[in-house]
């Protein structure tokens, strides 16, 4: 960790708390900041500000009083799932106050080279093979950002001989200032966040700020398959790097007649890739990218991206049974990540399961991607929807009760040969608290088949 100046006297405030705040922090009170927190969490009810106040860290709980920006401060540092249209944020906006947010620091205490990853989709896959790629080559790299490891946190253990290999959501982007990655990854943009962007230019215009910093000696990985990309890719000084499924990027990565190359050069073909579908071998092609660039051997890239399981939840293959393979893509709360999902599988051989929380919708745009569907097997509140639809397609079609017994009924009903697939196209909350939960006790339902 270098032990910059920067905040060494300087009264930071430290705006909402969960893990990048609290990590956040810490590595302000190392660097000598005098540090106030400020969370919206009952003091009572919420131990992260309990314990930073036993580290002799000020916290304030149970609200957000704008009179606390009375205080002169320097730098507030910002949780970046707190809108900037926010009181507190809006305020601070006013006063001139900088506000980043805590993969700012990161960045300016990594001794460790950075590769970030941004996207609307993919990213934490992307993020994931990109890791398990490097270790696998003795090249040592640190997950950090959006995938669930603080980075400032991360940043502060890490070495020079690391790489920090660092998810960033749009949230985060719009505040930086200094960062600039070694290597930079956009897997895709389509259309999210609007809720708290406000428009689309604006939600993109957050994920370029990725290459803001960036110089020639920098390289910039976009996907090509998007024209959108291609158009921004004329207003950024660093180096393209593109990869397609569809176009020949003799600059990059790409797939033709069924092989993967990197350039002129042939790494693997594309049956080889453990995860089906088109989204996942743009996923490889972004990894293998990164992987060439940072002079990981062609062994490695190929023995991980034939074995990678996928990330858990998110078309996570957990498994085979009397020949039948098992797939965890509880992640799939909504009709177009089911979609992608069914796009990697043959449906004639394919079980789905399928159902949950009932938010009003019908299910007509999945007609096309379950026709000619093996079985489907529904549960949850929108169990009813999707049986007509199935009957509608001529789908056989079966009720279970939750998605335990759902796996127990497709691995009854399957034959050798056969995938069983949760892609569950709906939110988990009618039966379940998170979609990690479903998925959890989706794998245990399979371990429980393969004891028997």
């Amino acid at each position: 960790m270098k032990n910059i100046k920067n905040f060494e006297n300087k009264k930071v405030l430290v705006l909402g708390l969960a893990k990048s705040g609290e990590s956040a922090a810490r590595v302000l009170k190392k660097l000598g900041a005098i540090v106030t927190v400020n969370d919206g969490k009952p003091f009572d009810e919420n131990p992260a500000a309990q314990e930073l106040l036993s580290e002799g860290i000020k916290v304030i709980t149970g609200g957000h009083p704008l009179d606390l920006l009375e205080e002169d401060f320097e730098v507030m540092v910002k949780n970046p799932g707190i809108p900037y249209e926010n009181p507190m944020v809006s305020r601070a906006l006013d006063l001139n106050l900088p506000i980043i947010t805590e993969v700012e620091l990161a960045y300016l205490i990594s001794d460790a080279p950075i590769v970030g990853i941004t996207g609307t989709n993919g990213k934490t896959t992307t993020t994931t093979m990109i890791a398990d790629i490097f270790n696998a080559d003795k090249h040592a790299a640190k997950l950090s950002g959006n995938i669930g490891f603080p980075a400032s946190e991360v940043a502060a253990n890490a070495t020079a001989n690391d790489s920090l290999i660092m998810e960033l959501s749009s949230f985060q982007l719009m505040g930086i200032d200094q960062f600039r990655p070694k290597i930079a990854v956009i897997t895709n943009i389509f259309s999210a966040h609007l809720d708290y962007h406000g428009t689309q230019d604006h939600y993109e215009a957050a994920k370029w700020r990725i290459q803001e910093n960036m110089t020639a000696e920098d390289f910039l990985v976009l996907n090509y398959n998007q024209e959108k990309l291609k158009e921004m890719a004329v207003n950024t000084v660093a180096s393209i790097v593109p990869f397609s499924t569809t176009t020949q990027c003799l600059d990059g990565a790409y797939s033709h007649d069924g092989v993967i190359y990197y350039k002129d050069e042939q790494i693997m073909q594309v049956s080889e890739l453990s995860l089906p579908g088109d989204h996942n071998l743009e996923n490889a092609l972004a990894a293998i990218c990164v992987a060439k660039l940072s002079g990981i051997s062609n062994t490695a890239i190929k023995d991980v991206l034939m074995t990678f399981s996928g990330v858990k939840h998110r078309l996570q293959y957990i498994g085979t049974k009397s020949m039948i393979k098992f797939y965890n893509d509880s992640k799939a709360t909504n009709i177009l990540a089911t979609q992608k999902a069914l796009s990697g599988f043959d449906n004639h051989t394919l079980w789905l399961l399928a159902g949950g929380l009932d938010r009003g919708n019908s299910f007509d745009a999945l007609a096309k991607d379950i026709a000619g569907l093996k079985g489907l097997i529904v549960f949850g509140e929108t169990a009813p929807k999707l049986k007509a639809l199935a009957e509608s397609l001529s789908i056989p079609v079966f009720n279970s009760e939750d998605v335990a017994s759902a796996a127990a009924l497709a691995f009854d009903q399957a034959d050798q040969g056969d995938t069983v697939l949760l892609s569950p196209a709906n939110a988990s909350w009618d039966q379940y608290k998170t979609f990690e939960q479903r998925g959890d006790l989706f794998i245990d339902a399979f371990n429980k088949l393969k004891e028997n």
